[in-house]
């Protein structure tokens, strides 16, 4: 280098030797850089090698203890659980035997279901009560509906086959019995109709309603041919009716029961493997079959099952809501197989004759036709069977079922010379046929024949506001039951629009129906986030931002009350203290459903996890609930199937978790581990938290650096079996 510095200095070029002098120092120099990171490299790798050594030896210590304690954490945790689960039953059972002498003890005249003389002897009798004024029929249905919800109650509680047959058939025959009721009642109003008609119509409009149901009728008096249809505008209902019958003697009743009777009827049919819709809440268990013991009176159109009430209290729905968490079976009534073929029975047959007198008269229609042409086969112009019927494992009906009917008006009064003369028929109440079957024959010759493309049965228009007792998150679908088939399809409707701002949908059927208003069960899944944390001894707060609503559900004891900004559809049941199965159906029936059964992974796309760790965290989550906050975490998704991670804080304040104190863990079946990456690190990263260990059980494994303050807070069984029901209905980890 100083050979370099004093050529540059004279200006001279280097000689030979001193380039070979500069070129020996420099690679002196070179090989004492080389040689300097070689041994820096040799440190380097020394030190990780030690480093690595001490951490497989840690990692060993750490594992070898974990084994050593793994027999009495996992039986401490067993002896916890049962200890849980025996205050529980214990408690149930107490519950159980104290409703069953409230209800003895009640006195008001009302008949116990689960006393097969006292509910019989009420059938009967009710059955036989000539009274068909409305108001009382509807008191008397109110009482009937109560019942119906009590032998539900008992249902979901898995009698004996025995007893589970006798209160089908017992919930069957009231259902039976309600409609008729109601079918006599309204037989009754139309009789009158004449003294009852509107001045300015000619015609006869009237609504009769109480909380469950509402009855809207109107009597064709005046026959005016420019009539285009009515709204019942105190119920936000209303109809359309074609020329035909404007010109007829007819009346239009619109029924809307705020329990749905016909679902189930399809749930049923989805237990035979032939069929391709999935019933909603379909039992596990094999179907029974009996026949209705007592009190068969009319058979009517469309009875089944009632789901969607949200009638609240009762020790039952406690041990119901409780006796969930321990993986009870959701509870749907079922009726058999033999009652529905028999109620269907002469529908069925009536049906056949008619297709078979419609394809004789069709014959001979098309007898004119050119004889060298061959015969074309009168198709049906209908959709394909799978994209007719509505998957109620998809669907949920809400807001109830509106029956559409149109009948024949009973032969009104005549006043001659001071008397008052009426026609008596003992047929009943009759339906009108539209489209008539002359009409049917006309049509589909026409359209077979010329193609013209014109309805000779134009359909009939429905308006309906939604119930003020049910959110719809998306536009609500419309189906109609199909009686014959015994499940909802959304064929024969049409021109469906939706007013969001008015809360009105209209459409047209080409019949008269009864339909009921769908929404997609799984809109709000998967969910966003979610986070249970605790609000103070026996109390938490699980919140769960879903995919189109943010639900709140408080926790205290063994009660649930639900709280969410949307007030519109929920006004209800926000702020009621339910227990957690009885919050559960009234949700689902209000329109917000975050729960999910053995059929939703099929429709929602979910983050798959090994059901054996999830439900031991839920259940674990459930014993610590009222010390630590748990929150949704990023890393679940990238941690594979076997393992959670999920973020966890001891929390003991009832005010909102600091993002900072949230630490991130790692669940597995054999081990639970904290880990060193944050919520917020670049990659995930199984490297274990330093100074943490590992445990055999979730539990033991916070339990390991809680508090003194949070160790005394010991949780009451009924507030665990809750919170574990509601997480077990849930499954944030695998939803989110």
């Amino acid at each position: 280098m100083r050979l370099l510095q004093s050529a540059q200095k004279k200006g001279s070029k280097l000689s030979k030797a001193e380039k070979e002098q500069l070129q020996k120092e420099e690679d002196q120099r070179r090989q004492k850089e080389e040689e300097e990171a070689r041994l820096l490299a040799e440190k380097d790798e020394q030190e990780r090698l030690e480093r690595e050594r001490k951490e497989h030896e840690e990692h060993q210590r750490l594992e070898l203890k974990d084994k050593d304690r793994r027999e009495d954490e996992l039986n401490e945790l067993r002896h916890l659980l049962e200890e849980n689960q025996t205050a529980v039953t214990k408690w149930e059972t107490d519950s159980r035997a104290k409703a069953k002498w409230d209800r003895y003890m009640r006195c008001d005249g009302s008949p116990d279901p689960s006393v097969q003389q006292e509910i019989n002897t009420f059938i009967n009798l009710w059955c036989e009560d000539p009274e068909v004024q409305i108001k009382p029929v509807l008191k008397e249905c109110a009482l009937a509906l109560q019942l119906l919800e009590e032998l539900e109650g008992m249902l979901r509680d898995q009698p004996e086959p025995a007893d589970a047959l006798r209160y089908q058939e017992t919930l069957l025959s009231i259902q039976t019995l309600i409609q008729s009721k109601l079918d006599h009642s309204t037989e009754e109003i139309l009789k009158w109709a004449n003294a009852h008609s509107d001045i300015e119509t000619g015609n006869m409009q009237t609504v009769v309603q109480d909380d469950i149901i509402t009855l809207c009728l109107w009597a064709n008096l005046n026959k005016n041919p420019r009539f285009k249809g009515f709204q019942f505008e105190e119920v936000g209902l209303g109809f359309e009716l074609p020329k035909q019958l404007a010109v007829s003697d007819v009346a239009v009743r619109i029924l809307h029961t705020h329990y749905d009777h016909l679902s189930h009827l399809a749930n049923l049919k989805s237990q035979n493997p032939s069929r391709m819709s999935l019933g909603l809440g379909a039992r596990e268990e094999p179907l029974l079959e009996g026949e209705i013991p007592v009190g068969e009176c009319e058979e009517t159109e469309g009875d089944g099952d009632r789901r969607g009430s949200t009638q609240q209290g009762g020790a039952e729905e406690e041990v119901q809501s409780v006796r969930g968490s321990e993986g009870r079976k959701s509870a749907v009534s079922v009726i058999s197989m033999k009652e529905e073929r028999r109620s269907g029975q002469k529908q069925l047959e009536d049906a056949k004759q008619k297709l078979e007198e419609n394809g004789s008269q069709i014959d001979t229609m098309l007898e004119g036709d050119d004889s060298d042409s061959a015969p074309t086969p009168m198709d049906p112009v209908i959709d394909s069977y799978e994209g007719q019927v509505v998957d109620l494992q998809q669907y949920t009906p809400l807001g109830g079922v509106f029956y559409c009917d149109v009948f024949r008006l009973p032969p009104q009064s005549q006043q001659l010379n001071g008397w008052e003369m009426r026609e008596l028929l003992d047929t009943g109440l009759q339906p009108f046929p539209y489209p008539t079957e002359q009409t049917q024959i006309q049509g589909s010759a026409s359209m077979k024949l010329e193609d013209s493309g014109v309805l000779t049965c134009p359909p009939v228009g429905v308006t309906v506001t939604l119930p003020d007792s049910v959110l719809f998150l998306e536009d609500p679908q419309v189906a109609r039951w199909d009686p014959e088939g015994q499940h909802w399809k959304t064929d024969c409707i049409s021109e469906t629009s939706y007013d969001q701002a008015e809360r009105k949908i209209s459409f047209k059927m080409d019949s008269f129906y009864a339909f009921t208003l769908l929404q997609d069960s799984y809109a709000n899944m998967p969910f966003q986030s979610w986070e249970l944390r605790p609000l103070g001894q026996d109390s938490a707060l699980l919140t769960i931002t879903a995919a189109l609503t943010e639900v709140s559900i408080t926790i205290k004891g063994s009660k649930c009350m639900l709280q969410s900004d949307q007030e519109r559809g929920l006004n209800h049941i926000l702020g009621q203290w339910m227990s957690p199965s009885v919050l559960q159906k009234a949700m689902v029936s209000a329109g917000v459903n975050i729960f999910v059964n053995q059929y939703s992974d099929k429709y929602v796309s979910v983050n798959a996890k090994d059901p054996l760790i999830e439900h031991a965290v839920y259940e674990q989550m459930a014993l610590l609930s009222s010390a630590f906050a748990f929150s949704w975490s990023q890393w679940n998704t990238q941690c594979g199937h076997e393992h959670l991670v999920l973020q966890v804080c001891e929390h003991l304040d009832p005010v909102p978790v600091r993002e900072d104190s949230w630490c991130v863990y790692l669940l597995g079946v054999q081990r639970s581990q904290k880990l060193r990456i944050k919520e917020h690190s670049e990659a995930f990263s199984p490297e274990l938290d330093p100074g943490s260990e590992f445990h055999s059980t979730f539990l033991h494994m916070l339990r390991d650096g809680m508090s003194p303050a949070g160790q005394e807070r010991r949780s009451h069984h009924l507030f665990i079996a809750a919170v574990h029901r509601l997480l077990r209905v849930t499954r944030p980890l695998t939803y989110s």
